[in-house]
């Protein structure tokens, strides 16, 4: 046997291994690590206040065909690699009906306790997202430049039955922020007798050149920037002789307006 052939065995092997370990995974203790990954990252704290649920369905999000492009648990993408509506896959009885929300509280501009609502699918038979109702399109990340990193939650209703989403219907393309102001704790409580929450995947990004784009050209609006006012640094005044201080005591105030009294 000739060493490549060698190697492909060894790699179909751990492909194998690696796939049996995952479905393992998945089966028993992964929706336990997923719901501490959530509580880390204070998913539930900021859309179910004083809940939780346990994500019992796996929920497997990608933008391309990379690897880099899926969505894990708290993994960073850049509003580029998100610009367009990703693939959504999880196992489904044929019959059965699903909501599919992508919300992100730190991304509202004028209230702390709202959020944008990035798409909204509701009455998806079986695992085909595409045969569902799209009750507000799909708009790509947009945090805001000096914000830092923004997290974007993708949340998996189970449904009884067909439900009603009319009062969440959002005009389409919907380019208006004030349209799209949200909250998870206000849907999920107005449908709360009909729908489950089950599966959860959330990713986090920040600012990149294509969210100028974003705002210029679909919210027709000015960029907003937010810039960091550091207060300047407090330095007691000099002493004149600084016993008992380290001995670059007097580096603090070289450049100050105050003079030093010589260089120890």
């Amino acid at each position: 046997m000739n060493l490549e052939s060698c190697i492909s065995t060894q790699t179909q092997t751990l492909d194998k291994h690696y796939t049996y370990s995952h479905t393992q995974w998945e089966q028993t203790n992964g929706p336990y690590h997923i719901k501490r990954l959530a509580e880390h990252y204070g998913i539930y704290k900021d859309l179910f206040p004083m809940a939780y649920f346990v994500p019992r369905l796996m929920l497997r999000v990608a933008y391309g065909e990379d690897s880099s492009t899926t969505v894990h648990y708290g993994n960073h993408l850049t509003p580029s690699q998100a610009a367009q509506a990703p693939q959504v896959h999880f196992d489904a009885e044929e019959n059965s009906l699903w909501t599919l929300l992508l919300t992100s509280p730190d991304e509202h501009l004028l209230d702390a306790e709202q959020e944008y609502l990035h798409w909204l699918v509701g009455n998806i038979p079986g695992n085909s997202v595409s045969s569902g109702e799209e009750f507000c399109p799909y708009i790509s990340p947009f945090p805001a430049r000096g914000t830092g990193f923004h997290r974007y939650i993708f949340i998996l209703f189970k449904q009884e039955h067909p439900v009603d989403f009319s009062s969440d219907l959002r005009s389409s393309p919907c380019y208006c922020l004030k349209q799209r102001t949200f909250r998870t704790l206000d849907f999920y409580r107005k449908h709360q007798d009909k729908i489950t929450p089950a599966g959860l995947s959330f990713f986090q990004c920040q600012w990149d050149q294509s969210v100028s784009h974003t705002f210029h050209t679909l919210l027709n609006m000015r960029e907003p920037v937010f810039e960091y006012d550091r207060p300047p640094v407090y330095h007691p005044p000099q002493k004149k002789y600084p016993h008992g201080q380290p001995l670059r005591y007097l580096d603090r105030y070289r450049d100050g307006a105050e003079k030093t009294h010589g260089i120890y």
